[in-house]
């Protein structure tokens, strides 16, 4: 079962008081169900491949208005052959879309009326119910935080988006095709999202692998770091060997302040330690406290002077070349 599942799951298995009951019937038949009427005939359709969003809405439906919707199971016979849930109502269902505040007197409306959502905790209920309709969220395993709510209509994805922001949840909408997305991407909007909307189980999951894909990403990266920082410390002592043996190889090793000698010295007995470490080494070895700056001081003096005598030999070089023979 995917993580989207399990959270409609949860969400299914909630105990609604009535005000919130009819919230998310509300949500539930107008992200997925059609009204058709005919020789004064009223019908309503609700279509969902998911078992679970089916049995909520014919339960709820039946509690809420005494009656006994018809279902039918199809199956798809192309791609992966999901089933498909239809649930028809036949009785009330006039009574039932204007209890909803889905019809007035200018027929079907684009969202229900404010006050089926006006208390807290039935604007949860009708986020809830749309998520069950229409909504997926990814599994907190991936690496792409993403929750959505793919809509029929802009209205109706604006007036989603007005009650998510209510429990400051800052949702965006993205036209795909023909439908109308109201997404978030933060994880801890996703969460807050999850707890919105009673799926209480499905936050802890989400957190815990969360956090523990979180703590894994940046142990990586503190790895890097100090991988990085490890390879320039080993440039920088290299470059700094180099200047050393170049002096020491043409006899100018000898002419440096003692203080630079200290510590050439000391680098060459200690060629993979750090500038930290190799103040620490000073210091135990002469009593003399001198930080990091100075000892990279000392050796940006050495390689000055080693870089001074190579130029020094290849102008010597030049002008022999250029000198008539």
């Amino acid at each position: 079962m995917s993580f989207a599942s399990e959270v409609k799951s949860e969400i299914a298995f909630n105990e609604l008081k009535p005000c919130c009951a009819r919230a998310q019937l509300a949500a539930l038949l107008q992200c997925d169900a059609s009204l058709t009427i005919s020789n004064q005939q009223w019908e309503l359709h609700f279509k969902t491949e998911s078992p679970t969003t089916a049995k909520r809405f014919w339960v709820l439906l039946k509690q809420r208005y005494e009656l006994t919707p018809e279902l039918s199971i199809l199956r798809k016979v192309k791609l992966k052959k999901n089933y498909t849930y239809v649930i028809m109502v036949k009785e009330k269902v006039k009574k039932i879309l204007e209890d909803l505040k889905l019809w007035d007197a200018h027929g079907l409306t684009n969202h229900v009326a404010a006050d089926v959502v006006r208390k807290e905790c039935c604007a949860r209920a009708y986020l809830a119910g749309a998520f069950l309709a229409c909504g997926s969220v990814n599994s907190p395993t991936s690496s792409n935080y993403h929750l959505e709510i793919a809509l029929s209509n802009e209205m109706m994805a604006e007036f989603v988006v007005t009650l998510m922001e209510r429990f400051n949840l800052p949702a965006k909408i993205i036209k795909r095709r023909n439908k109308h997305v109201v997404y978030l991407k933060a994880s801890d909007k996703i969460s807050d999202f999850l707890r919105a909307v009673a799926a209480y189980e499905a936050v802890m999951d989400f957190e815990d692998t969360r956090i523990q894909r979180d703590f894994k990403n940046s142990l990586t990266r503190l790895d890097n770091c100090e991988v990085a920082n490890e390879m320039k410390t080993i440039k920088a002592a290299n470059k700094q060997i180099e200047a050393i043996e170049f002096l020491q190889q043409h006899d100018m090793f000898e002419l440096l302040h003692e203080r630079l000698k200290e510590v050439a010295i000391l680098r060459q007995i200690n060629p993979d330690a750090s500038l930290n470490e190799l103040a620490e080494i000073y210091q135990s070895h002469t009593g003399n406290k001198m930080s990091k700056s100075g000892i990279k001081h000392r050796f940006n003096k050495i390689i000055e002077q080693a870089e001074n005598l190579k130029t020094k030999q290849k102008e010597r070089m030049q002008h022999i070349d250029n000198t008539p023979s």
